[in-house]
């Protein structure tokens, strides 16, 4: 097999006549090719040289990161005695403990403790180039050297995983420096004062206001997060972790797409969804149309792309076929959670009939959508944080829905969503969405509307 030759290669080592290397740390993928060449009996230098990296690395890498093979110690027919004479040493009583003794010494498990010609066996794949055992055409069952190593890539990656995690831990300070530093942070953060400002004035200590607060938070000085003004007051930022992942979907529709084909001008919905407290993984998926201010929801039980397809199909079901969906929802603009991360399983139902089209707010720009926002803070009078939507039902949604569309709105001239969308909709598209009248004396923005 012809190894190719690194191309950026440029000699920075006397060690080293034939590469240099690129100093980058090894993967996990190059420490599986050094146990895959070595197992084929490739030289350091033939593995440098497919890497791009100094012979001397592989050398290291290999020597530091060996393993002992402990399964296979000795030979089944010899598995104590480890001198190289064993086979035609004839000497009896090594030991001088018996004066009538006619076993031969290297038969019995004392000899390589006693004999004075004991010289142990050794071998030069292990002391030398390549130091492992891999490779060697020998049986290990066979094999009589005591100690024997091992290269295997995943261990070896572990092995530098956890050197370079140590490394990287722990206070770069002397217990003394550590005291010192504490005898002048403790009175100064009694007397009220910042890390900042007490680094500030004493920038002989050389290090960051963050390293100051870290020791803190730690407990290495008496000082603790209490004695700080502030610190105490801030909560530990949650982690979003439900963005969509690929980028890749956002091409053609991003909120700078959506304005520049004049959607905000059309009859677009807005779309997003409302989690359960924990304890249920269930979720209410909600399509706002501003224009009118009328919100439809569907329970969910969980929030996933499955489940927002499956509810898009049971409306377009609803509502008839994908002609009456598009009518009804050309444009839909949403945010970018990952229950929303299929887009193409939205814009077309499963004949390949176009239904609508998708489009996503940026990142953090609720606002861009603020309409469906707001219309959530009356969704939250009915069901508030921290309420397990274990037990809801669509009956449940439903009812919340028709309240909120049945609640006068400044924006309307104090009439009702539902009134707008029976001029605007028509009285038996909202029949078949299933939303109904309730009147104004009846309406109930709270809790209790669920307990009755």
């Amino acid at each position: 097999m012809n190894i190719p030759f690194c191309p950026a290669a440029v000699r920075r080592h006397p060690m080293s006549n034939l590469i240099p290397g690129n100093h980058k740390h090894l993967s996990l993928a190059d420490r599986q090719y050094i146990e895959q060449s070595l197992n084929e009996r490739k030289s350091f230098r033939e593995i440098a040289k497919y890497l791009c990296k100094d012979p001397s690395t592989i050398s290291k890498e290999v020597s530091k990161h060996r393993i002992v093979n402990t399964w296979n110690r000795g030979s089944f027919n010899n598995p104590y005695n480890f001198c190289i004479h064993r086979y035609h040493c004839r000497k009896t009583n090594a030991c001088g403990k018996l004066i009538l003794c006619d076993t031969i010494c290297r038969s019995c498990h004392r000899c390589n403790n006693v004999c004075p010609r004991f010289e142990r066996e050794s071998c030069k794949q292990i002391q030398k180039a390549p130091y492992v055992c891999n490779g060697c055409d020998k049986p290990r069952h066979k094999c009589t050297i005591q100690t024997k190593y091992d290269y295997n890539a995943r261990t070896a990656h572990r092995m530098y995983e956890e050197l370079l995690s140590d490394s990287r831990s722990g206070v770069n300070l002397t217990k003394k420096e550590l005291r010192e530093l504490d005898r002048i942070v403790r009175p100064l953060t009694e007397q009220g004062q910042s890390p900042y400002m007490i680094l500030t004035n004493h920038p002989e200590r050389n290090i960051s206001v963050k390293t100051l607060y870290n020791y803190i938070d730690q407990n290495l000085l008496l000082t603790r997060n209490v004695h700080l003004k502030r610190k105490v007051k801030f909560k530990k930022r949650k982690s979003h972790n439900t963005q969509i992942s690929d980028r890749e979907i956002f091409v053609g529709r991003t909120y700078k797409d959506f304005k520049n084909n004049h959607a905000d001008e059309m009859k677009f919905w807005e779309m997003d969804t409302v989690l359960s407290a924990k304890g249920s993984s269930k979720c209410i998926l909600t399509l706002y149309f501003p224009e009118i201010e009328l919100v439809w929801a569907h329970i969910m039980d969980r929030c996933s792309p499955g489940a927002v397809k499956a509810v898009f199909g049971h409306l377009q079901t609803a509502l008839g076929n994908a002609d009456e969906f598009v009518f009804l929802m050309p444009v839909i603009l949403t945010d970018r959670g990952q229950e929303f991360g299929k887009p193409d399983h939205l814009e077309q139902d499963s004949q390949g009939n176009s239904r609508t089209r998708i489009f996503y707010c940026d990142p953090m720009r609720s606002n861009q959508k603020g309409g469906i926002e707001n219309v959530h803070t009356m969704l939250r009078m009915i069901l508030p944080k921290g309420t397990v939507f274990t037990n809801l039902t669509q009956w449940d949604i439903r009812k919340c829905v028709d309240h909120i569309n049945n609640a006068p709105r400044k924006k309307l001239d104090g009439r009702t969503p539902y009134q707008m969308a029976v001029s605007l909709i028509g009285q038996e598209t909202l029949k078949k969405m299933q939303l109904r009248y309730i009147a104004p004396d009846e309406v109930t923005l709270s809790p209790k509307l669920l307990r009755n």
